[in-house]
């Protein structure tokens, strides 16, 4: 065998050592095929996780309202005091959202207000609201039932629920409970009965909106007359949680017409003050002038009316009102008249 033949040979051995090994470590094709088979089966199940997961999302943020998150029932809410915030840092202004209420008792008829009882010697940290006993009692506001508790001196039987708008509503003088301390409770849904427990004297839901222990007057947020309240929000501030608020129209009315007629009698007295103090020389006329002008003029004096000045100046009421086009009969001290 010559030189080229045998590099031939061995060329050929070295090939087939090569593809032989290969062919031997090479997996058969039913073997990729499971292979494959299993990491889709993996990657289904991820996405079946990822849909899950989604799903558990969406559910959360379906109910996200109904329940709300559990971090504003943890301060004071173990404590069996009313007042459980006596150590907390409360702010100077807090705006309160107050949309979504319902009125505490179907009449809400205030037979006694907020403020100081001087028979008594003390102040009323609420309003009591005409009830008959066993009167269905309401939540007024979504929240969580923080206290139920009967005290003989005091409230008698009561309610505390704390609400997602930071309030806390108190109900007393109740003669059954229809919830119990932990249970979440919408707005609307009975929480008590009404009745007559406690230091009373007489049927009644005594009602209370407390803002980290501050108890606001109630009718700062609620117009009890017309069910509702006042605005869709309420600010709270430490220097006018005790006032009530009504936006009536007739109230308006009347501290309008307050207004106007202080602005007249202001008016009327700085009119007088300057002429007072108007300099003589500038003022200073020939008593003709003055005699001319007090026959022309009349500077109407507390308690007159129309039909006294026109007598004094010799002519009627109605030539009075159309030499000054007046409209109607009402005069105010101060005023000047022509009367000539």
């Amino acid at each position: 065998m010559n030189i080229k033949k045998k590099l031939y040979v061995a060329l050929a051995a070295i090939t087939f050592c090569a593809f032989g090994t290969t062919a031997q470590n090479l997996q058969s094709a039913s073997t990729y095929s499971k292979m494959h088979s299993n990491l889709l089966a993996k990657q289904n199940r991820v996405k079946d996780q990822i849909r899950v997961q989604e799903a558990q999302k969406y559910a959360a943020d379906l109910y996200e309202e109904c329940e709300p998150e559990p971090d504003i029932y943890t301060e004071g809410w173990d404590s069996n005091l009313v007042n459980c915030y006596k150590d907390a840092n409360v702010p100077n202004t807090k705006v309160l959202d107050v949309r979504h209420y319902v009125m505490p008792i179907r009449g809400n008829y205030v037979t006694s207000h907020y403020g100081y009882r001087p028979q008594f010697g003390r102040t009323h940290k609420g309003v009591d609201l005409r009830s008959a006993i066993g009167d269905t009692v309401y939540s007024a506001f979504s929240g969580r039932v923080r206290l139920t508790r009967f005290e003989r001196g005091g409230y008698g039987f009561y309610v505390i629920v704390r609400h997602e708008n930071g309030l806390e509503t108190v109900y007393g003088h109740l003669s059954r409970f229809l919830v119990k301390p932990d249970q979440y409770v919408k707005a609307g849904q009975p929480i008590a009965l009404s009745g007559n427990t406690g230091r009373s004297t007489g049927p009644h839901l005594h009602f209370e909106t407390r803002f980290m222990g501050y108890a606001i007057n109630p009718e700062a947020i609620f117009d009890f007359d017309n069910r509702c309240t006042h605005t869709d929000s309420y600010t709270f501030s430490k220097s006018s949680y005790t006032k009530a608020r009504d936006y009536a129209p007739s109230k308006r009315y009347a501290a309008a017409k307050r207004s106007e007629q202080a602005d007249e009698k202001e008016t009327a007295r700085k009119a007088r003050d300057n002429k007072k103090d108007r300099p003589v020389a500038s003022t200073r006329k020939s008593t003709k002038e003055s005699r001319n002008d007090s026959r022309s003029t009349y500077q109407v004096r507390q308690g007159d009316n129309l039909t006294k000045i026109a007598k004094e100046n010799g002519m009627t009421v109605a030539q009075l009102k159309k030499l000054n086009g007046m409209t109607d009969d009402n005069v105010t001290a101060g005023k000047v008249l022509r009367v000539k």
